[in-house]
């Protein structure tokens, strides 16, 4: 029990860190960017995914792994992955539109805790000590989003937009955390994204919402979202995965929380108010806590 314990505590090593120090901050500039931009929501989900599935699809075809008959089930979940991915992106999006960043990738980070939740419920053991981080993760949970509630009824919605992103997120990591075990971080990221964007360009054409003839900077936002939170974010964070353990990876994802807070009060003017900053350092302890007690007691 205790070398497995120590492999999920265990700091990455060699190149992996500069790896996630990049997807740090490539995600963390994701929920500034997404409130800056005016684009409608679904296009920008679109857009950028379109995108970070183009930039990694050579990759996937070098690899043969694409039309190989016996990858077909493995492609078909990948799949799936990406259509809840595309429910996490519309929920997070809308969360940015609504309330503030700081709130909004607050919540967001409670993915960790809804998905060790499922395990739970399949069967897992988890310790009094995970419990009790759970608790204060909902506590300041409610110190987030009763402060946004006392604002306005718009930010209590978006407020719980970034709890629904969060349960989403997990979903999504859920289906695809088998799949990368077997397939090459960019065939999996590939169809994941495809199909991410071909979810929301159905409900963009459904909903008829714009596509195209958005201002030059409008494309710049968005350029800043596929290279910024898509390839060196959700792409880099896969790469990873291959080495670094996940309990160790969703612990560094925590990190953009305090990213995009401090991103959006230089930039957008967004500054925090009192009950939001005890809020998310009470969630990101609490949510460190679950995981890397709960991790210890399975193993």
């Amino acid at each position: 029990m205790g070398s497995k314990v120590h492999e999920h505590t265990a700091l990455p090593q060699g190149r992996d860190i500069p790896f996630l120090i990049a997807g740090i901050f490539g995600i963390g500039s994701s929920g500034p960017l997404i409130a800056k931009s005016s684009m409608p929501i679904s296009t920008l989900v679109f857009w950028r995914n379109l995108g970070g599935a183009l930039i990694m699809a050579p990759f996937a075809i070098k690899s043969g792994e694409l039309t190989a008959k016996r990858n077909r089930k493995l492609l078909l979940i990948s799949a799936l992955a990406g259509v809840f991915l595309a429910a996490h992106f519309l929920a997070f999006f809308a969360s940015m539109r609504f309330t503030t960043v700081a709130a909004g990738t607050a919540l967001a980070a409670l993915q960790p805790i809804f998905a060790a939740l499922y395990m739970k419920f399949k069967g897992a053991k988890i310790s009094s000590q995970s419990l009790a981080g759970m608790v204060l993760a909902f506590a300041s949970l409610l110190l987030i989003t009763g402060v946004d509630f006392t604002v306005s009824t718009r930010a209590f919605l978006g407020d719980l937009f970034g709890i629904l992103c969060g349960a989403l997120a997990a979903a999504y990591m859920i289906i695809g955390s088998g799949v990368q075990k077997s397939l090459a971080t960019s065939t999996y990221t590939t169809v994941c994204f495809a199909s991410c964007a071909l979810t929301t360009l159905i409900v963009s054409l459904f909903t008829g919402t714009a596509l195209l003839h958005f201002p030059g900077v409008q494309w710049l936002y968005l350029l800043g979202l596929i290279v910024g939170a898509q390839f060196l974010g959700h792409t880099l964070f896969n790469m990873t995965l291959k080495r670094v353990s996940p309990v160790v990876v969703s612990l560094i994802v925590f990190f953009e929380v305090p990213v995009s807070a401090i991103i959006a009060w230089a930039w957008l003017h967004q500054r925090p108010s009192a009950g939001t900053i005890p809020g998310i350092i009470g969630l990101l302890i609490g949510c460190a806590i679950f995981v890397l007690r709960n991790k210890a007691e399975s193993d």
